[in-house]
Formats: C-alpha cells, sequence, structure tokens
C-alpha cells in the first residue's frame, strides 16, 4: 500500500475533487468560503500538496454537492482497475 500523497490513486482523487468543483460552476474562493477555510486550502487539496482526513473529505465532498459515498465509490472502482 502507497500512503505518498504523491501516489497515482491520490491524485485521481484529486483529480475528481477538482472536476466536481468545475461541474458544480464553483470557484475555489467559493468553496473555501463554504469551508470556512483560505482557498490556499482547496488549491493544496486540489493539486495534492496537502492531504485530507476522512472528516475533511466528507466536509469538502458537502461544499461541492457531492456526498462522500460518491467520491469513496469512485475511488473503489478506480482501485478496481488498477488490480
Amino acid at each position: 500500500m502507497e500512503k505518498s500523497i504523491y501516489s497515482a490513486e491520490y491524485q485521481q482523487l484529486c483529480a475528481l475533487l477538482r472536476q466536481l468543483r468545475l461541474d458544480a460552476g464553483l470557484t475555489q474562493v467559493e468553496v473555501a468560503r463554504r469551508l470556512g477555510e483560505p482557498q490556499s486550502f482547496v488549491s493544496k487539496y486540489e493539486s495534492g500538496e496537502r492531504r485530507l482526513d476522512i472528516i475533511e473529505l466528507k466536509y469538502v465532498a458537502e461544499a461541492i454537492g457531492s456526498e462522500l459515498r460518491v467520491i469513496a465509490e469512485f475511488v473503489e472502482k478506480r482501485r478496481g482497475y488498477a488490480n
């Protein structure tokens, strides 16, 4: 199990979060405002510079109009392709 924030699997998650934000028509500033965080928080997790814990991921999902379940299903499906 690769734990690095630079793993391909984690980078796919970051790309998904960015795409979900864009699909929702939201800017990083808008998402940050919803989270009560600075815009750099969003930039850092989208670029993979910052790793999100499960609780933060839940709040991010809600802020971009998604659900933690949807994101988890994406990760599980992608994992299936890698194995």
